[in-house]
């Protein structure tokens, strides 16, 4: 006789976490008779959906040393993010923790080294990590890290990976429009339908909002994407995401997007955009002197 699947608890959990509504996340977390491994795992959850929101200082101060190696690792991921002037001793930490046989296979604390060394653009250290699987976050990561290496074809083996496990998992279908976007052309179509079927089924948020205002970026709709940009800021007015996009946007509208690109350049430094921008902004002045 088949034996029928425990509930998954934690699914509308990590539906909320996995597609930005990080309030939500934390807002429903009290969940009645978990087991002990649930448990820690929801306690993750709603300290990541924390530190999403930049609540830095509340995780590391509620995660105390007696908490298990999962919550230790959102706790360094914390460190890591909020202080960016010392980024080493928070790797270094890491790399201990990584080298120790009794917790170094642990599955969430090899998500939190691959997406350290993710932000650190070592994309190899990253997949060192990372690459053997093992839950569905950490696939979806090596999508993103490929993606990142501009590596579509390995991208796509794992994209493949998820699939065989479950197609219409919310991670699967992400992974599947990162891709689409990565690879272009008619795939952008594709992105665009997945997004917009996350719209219809789950409360609109931040991330599935830049996703359909990217794909229509790719397609040349431009007043559609600044109308879902604009209501994404709504939601989230410091989201670098969203004022990064609006800046590309308003390139290709011919409106200033200087009040956005100062926004970002306040809150977000480190932005990918705002380097960009600086560079130019240097090749710039040094032509200028050269001619002077």
């Amino acid at each position: 006789m088949a034996v029928a699947a425990a509930p998954d608890h934690l699914f509308h959990l990590r539906n909320n976490f996995y597609l930005g509504s990080f309030q939500a996340a934390i807002n429903n977390s009290d969940l009645p008779n978990l087991s002990p491994d649930d448990a820690v795992e929801r306690d993750c959850l709603v300290y990541r959906s924390y530190i999403a929101l930049g609540s830095y200082q509340l995780v590391i101060n509620e995660i105390d040393s007696a908490a298990a190696t999962p919550l230790q690792a959102v706790k360094l991921l914390a460190l890591y993010l909020s202080n960016p002037h010392d980024k080493e001793s928070t790797i270094a930490s890491l790399k201990e923790w990584l080298a120790d046989p009794a917790i170094g296979s642990n599955a969430l604390l090899r998500l939190i080294a691959g997406i350290v060394f993710m932000h650190e653009e070592d994309y190899i250290e990253a997949l060192k990590l990372t690459n053997a699987g093992g839950t569905m976050e950490l696939h979806a990561l090596n999508v993103q890290i490929f993606i990142k290496m501009h590596r579509s074809d390995y991208a796509e083996r794992q994209l493949r990976v998820m699939q065989q496990i479950d197609e219409d998992h919310t991670l699967t279908q992400l992974a599947n429009a990162w891709l689409n976007l990565a690879v272009g052309g008619s795939k952008i179509q594709e992105a665009y339908l997945i997004f917009q079927d996350f719209s219809e089924k789950y409360p609109m948020t931040g991330l599935i909002l830049n996703g359909k205002a990217v794909c229509c970026i790719h397609m040349g709709n431009f007043d559609e994407a600044e109308t879902l940009l604009l209501e994404a800021l709504n939601k989230d007015a410091k989201d670098p995401e969203t004022l990064a996009n609006l800046v590309v946007c308003g390139l290709h509208l011919g409106k200033s997007s200087s009040r956005y690109l100062s926004q970002l350049k306040l809150t977000h430094p480190e932005h990918i955009l705002v380097k960009r921008a600086s560079s130019a902004e240097d090749s710039f002045e040094r032509a200028v002197q050269s001619v002077a």
